[in-house]
């Protein structure tokens, strides 16, 4: 019966024993820190609280899991190549336009709580946006992308901090700090690929954090710049009262009742004006030149060479408008938060920006827009499992890379089938 096994290409008994105990020491191991051990405060001591009883059941989940695996059928699943309908031309841009209707007159009936994740919702899509650029077009694995969405954050509250600029004053220029960054950064970059490129653009994410973190006298360390004053409607604070003697605010310039809910809902319109432009910038610079050249540069770059191409001016150019939005999404972070500090610029915002570009689809632009609605929606539905969102993150992912590796709603590229 063994040698039948090993013939089928099955693993013996002690094979599947042997590798089902090697998976559960490692549950038991990665699952203790999370769940077994906490640790909490007890007066001015630190006790550990243990929970054996949540490893345990993971550890059995496990090791019946593995130990049953052989037996199940092999098939190579994989879900259907989802695409969309092609549209005409008319079609489409009639589903568009209720779709922008939709978005904008959807914030008048929501609760706050929904306008605010949907906010929150559209920055990431203006950061995924950014990011495909690199990595969707361009083909260049970049895991420090937050270091520009730092910059122009920072842009922002340093120029009220240190010059009173507002909102829409820094706003271009939050833009141009962080494609001028991109633009620094992509000269080390340009002999890199793959790993080597991936880890470059790490350390510069966590050298911008350090930065801030080590530069007091500028930044504030690691308490931040507070204060940032809110964006305005053409010189109309949404206030309760002006914060200067006598300035007119929004409500009392329109005779209207003050509401804490016309500032939540300017910001979503604000997030969702700036996710359109990115969206239509980017979808415009694709169908240029420069998006055929950057295409060109993913599938192989010497080939990329020989028809001329610089590849040099490619990657800085992608390098360049990714950031460029990034610095915008920062910048309006900044606004939207009212304080900026190092800790909302760390490595797991690089890494929940990428996911959701890899998620979606690289390339496929409302594959990202969905990636990023559903990873910013969904965790905070899941509220009241806090202590399990990253894992169950994290199984979402590994399911998506097994069942769906080519994300959400792949990029449909040209191709010819050969019958």
């Amino acid at each position: 019966m063994s040698a039948a096994m090993q013939s089928s290409g099955r693993p013996t008994w002690r094979q599947n024993l042997a590798h089902a105990l090697t998976a559960t020491v490692l549950t038991a191991v990665v699952v203790t820190p999370i769940f077994g051990l906490h640790l909490e405060r007890a007066g001015m001591r630190t006790v550990i609280q243990q929970n054996w009883s949540s490893v345990a059941w993971a550890c059995l989940l496990v090791f019946v899991v593995q130990m049953l695996r052989p037996l199940l059928p092999r098939s190579s699943v994989r879900l259907p190549r989802f695409q969309l309908p092609a549209l005409p031309a008319r079609q489409r841009g009639i589903w568009i336009a209720a779709a922008l209707l939709l978005a904008v007159a959807w914030p008048f009936f929501a609760g706050r709580n929904a306008v605010d994740i949907a906010t929150l919702a559209m920055i990431y899509v203006m950061l995924g946006l950014g990011l495909n650029v690199v990595v969707g077009f361009a083909g260049l694995l970049d895991l420090g992308f937050v270091g520009f969405y730092a910059v122009g954050a920072y842009t922002y509250a340093l120029l009220f901090h240190w010059a009173g600029w507002s909102f829409w004053e820094a706003l271009p220029l939050a833009g141009a700090a962080a494609a001028l960054f991109g633009f620094v950064l992509g000269f080390p970059v340009l002999r890199l690929r793959g790993d080597y490129l991936a880890i470059v653009t790490l350390g510069f994410g966590e050298i911008i954090r350090l930065l801030l973190v080590n530069l007091t006298d500028w930044t504030g360390g690691p308490d931040g710049i507070s204060s940032i004053p809110k964006p305005s409607v053409f010189g109309l604070e949404l206030a309760r009262s002006p914060s200067v003697e006598g300035g007119t605010t929004f409500h009392q310039f329109f005779g209207l009742e003050f509401n804490s809910m016309h500032m939540v809902i300017f910001l979503y319109l604000m997030a969702l004006t700036l996710a359109v432009a990115t969206l239509w910038i980017s979808n415009r610079l694709i169908r240029m030149p420069i998006g055929r050249a950057w295409e060109a540069l993913r599938e192989d770059e010497i080939a990329c060479r020989s028809l001329g191409l610089n590849p040099m001016k490619i990657k800085l150019s992608a390098f360049t408008l990714g950031a460029m939005f990034a610095g915008f999404g920062g910048a309006f972070f900044a606004a939207r938060q009212g304080i900026v500090n190092p800790e909302s610029f760390t490595f797991i915002e690089s890494a929940l920006i990428l996911a959701i570009v890899v998620l979606g689809g690289m390339g496929s632009q409302l594959g990202v827009i969905l990636a990023a609605i559903l990873l910013t929606v969904l965790p905070e539905l899941a509220r009241e499992f806090a202590e399990y969102r990253m894992l169950i993150f994290g199984l979402v992912m590994i399911l998506m890379m097994v069942w769906r590796p080519q994300g959400l709603l792949p990029m449909q590229r040209h191709h010819v089938e050969v019958k």
